[in-house]
């Protein structure tokens, strides 16, 4: 079997269905090829800290990568549990002695999957430099196995250090009552701990141990997160937070049930940020909402735009005046915590906005709303295609030129990622293909919902007509 053709590292890591591509052989092959990299790049050695996440026999897949990383000469640490991928991120950053890490998680996917992200030794994601090293380094010789490795507990002083970031008696002071909905998720019982630890009562559902998920796929967006909303209403709760598999995204539900997508809750944590006083440059990307850059505007803070990927979002906070960097599809992370992101800090820091004003994640937005100039109104409409469509929509790209669509006037046009085109009163529509899979992701916005869906429908008669 030819772990060259089986493995490749997408955005964000490999991932495969369990008991096909993603095998004993191919897990062992990779680790070696990490660890081969790991060594390339600090050539004295180090530790190695792996974590994994509550997917069918992560541990016994952690257990063997591992095993063969020790095989290789590095020290290994082994999370005695399921992590979150924040945990093992920020477990990897505060160890002087850790030169990376390597996580067994197929994030939001289905639970037929599973696969492996590799970290920095600032427990930042691995570039598209190093994941090329380690396809490089793929082989199909056997790899040594080594039994010199350490269980050690990363959760306890993760959530410790985590509950150092937020005011604890303003928190509980405030007697906030909401909803975790972990999605049977890495953030199962630990997102209840940790709120409950700064003083929030805390409501779980999906919080049982469950590798299939219970049939929901663990991405926070509807209709998984329909359960959620609904418990939210019918208790009566201030809000709700719903993180996805391997823990390190969230979205919100305000007090009426409603879902408050990712772009609104990173517009609420740079209110709180700003609020603290922290100063520095907010980094989103190409598909990230007007809403966000107005409220830069509204604070006075910088705005850095970068592709589709929190990857860019880490080159960026890497040069070291980022306060927050956040994606649309729900990753969060504050550099000073860890260069990556952080669902359950968001969750902490969206509750101490909360008790600090007095006001609920609602209110809060209405008010954004009003000193923003009103409400844009976004969505993504993923558009599934065959490659030969796919690929002469690519083919496209670089003569696209249109002046107008849905009857609305080109003002600009960028093709840094994918193509996107920018429209009178902070409209726009973005078409970019997935890496990893035969998609074309079609995004639009606009103060009116109306144009929003007339955009969307001309972004796809551009796809399919390609």
């Amino acid at each position: 079997m030819g772990s060259r053709q089986e493995v490749h590292f997408g955005t964000d890591g490999w991932r495969a269905i369990i008991d096909q591509d993603f095998n004993r052989h191919n897990i062992a092959a990779t680790a070696k090829a990490a660890a081969k990299a790991f060594l390339k790049e600090h050539p004295a050695g180090g530790r190695v800290i792996v974590g994994f996440d509550c997917r069918r026999d992560a541990a016994i897949h952690a257990q063997l990568a591992a095993q063969v990383m020790a095989g290789q000469g590095l020290e290994v640490l082994i999370s005695r549990d399921y992590c979150p991928t924040p945990v093992l991120c920020w477990s990897v950053k505060q160890d002087d002695a850790a030169i990376g890490g390597l996580m067994i998680t197929a994030s939001h996917n289905a639970g037929e999957y599973s696969g492996i992200k590799l970290r920095m030794n600032d427990g930042g994601a691995s570039p598209k430099a190093f994941t090329d090293l380690v396809e490089g380094f793929l082989d199909d010789e056997p790899a040594p196995l080594s039994q010199n490795i350490t269980s050690v507990d990363l959760v306890t002083p993760y959530l410790d250090e985590l509950l150092t970031h937020a005011d604890k008696p303003r928190i509980a002071a405030a007697g906030l009552k909401v909803l975790v909905d972990p999605l049977y998720g890495a953030n199962r019982v630990y997102m209840k701990r940790g709120l409950e630890a700064a003083g929030v009562q805390v409501t779980q559902i999906h919080g049982e141990a469950d590798p299939d998920f219970g049939g929901l796929h663990p991405e926070p967006i509807e209709p998984w997160t329909n359960e959620a909303c609904a418990a939210v209403r019918e208790l009566q709760l201030d809000a709700g937070f719903i993180s996805d598999g391997d823990g390190d995204r969230l979205c919100a539900v305000d007090s009426q049930g409603r879902l408050v997508n990712p772009h609104r809750i990173l517009m609420l944590i740079i209110q709180y940020l700003a609020g603290k006083g922290a100063k520095g440059r907010v980094v989103s990307t190409f598909s990230a909402s007007t809403m966000v850059r107005l409220q830069c505007k509204r604070f006075g803070l910088p705005y850095t735009e970068t592709p589709v990927g929190f990857k860019w979002i880490y080159q960026e906070m890497l040069k070291g005046d980022v306060i927050v960097g956040g994606e649309e599809s729900g990753g969060i992370g504050i550099p000073q915590h860890v260069c990556e992101r952080d669902g359950l800090l968001m969750a902490l820091l969206l509750c101490e906005l909360m008790a600090t004003t007095g006001m609920n994640l609602d209110q809060l937005l209405a008010q954004t709303y009003e000193a923003i100039g009103g409400e844009y109104h976004y969505k993504r409409r993923d558009l599934r295609v065959t490659q030969p469509i796919k690929e002469r929509f690519l083919a496209t790209l670089p003569t696209c030129a249109p002046t107008e669509l849905a009857g609305q006037p080109v003002l600009a046009l960028s093709r840094a990622d994918g193509i996107r085109f920018d429209f009178p009163a902070g409209a726009w529509l973005l078409m970019r293909t997935s890496g990893t899979e035969p998609l074309v992701r079609i995004y639009a916005e606009s103060l009116d919902p109306a144009v929003m869906e007339a955009l969307l429908d001309a972004g796809q008669e551009l796809v399919e007509g390609a």
